[in-house]
């Protein structure tokens, strides 16, 4: 039983770490928070970009072709395709979705640091 029991206890950690290794950019966080707010794929690169910090969509074009949709699919939280540039939610989707809907669900318990200019959180805080 112990020795279930690690195995069991490794591979939660290597989950917990798969998810906030990917949550760590901005860009990524937008993908999986718009995909949040549909049933299917979501175009690209207009859902990664943060709606109170625009970036330059040809420049973020580039970076999620190279480096964020990979990283994303590679953890299987995403599926995606190049013409048109689109994402969907892939096999372990729910991994990183339960992080943001777990914050959502605390957002009055979010310090404000936190929470000021992230425009989901603070409409969570608005309704709670």
């Amino acid at each position: 039983m112990t020795g279930t029991r690690f195995e069991n206890g490794r591979r939660v950690i290597e989950k917990w770490d798969d998810v906030f290794s990917v949550l760590d950019a901005e860009p990524r966080r937008q993908i999986v928070i718009s995909l949040l707010d549909t049933d299917g794929a979501v175009p690209l690169p207009e859902s990664a970009i943060n709606p109170n910090a625009p970036a330059d969509p040809e420049q973020l074009r580039v970076e999620l072709h190279h480096k964020h949709l990979p990283m994303l699919a590679e953890h299987g939280f995403i599926e995606w395709e190049s013409d048109p540039l689109i994402a969907a939610p892939g096999p372990r989707f729910e991994e990183v979705a339960a992080v943001f809907e777990a914050l959502q669900a605390q957002a009055e318990s979010i310090p404000d640091s936190l929470v000021v200019g992230c425009q989901r959180l603070e409409e969570e805080q608005e309704v709670a």
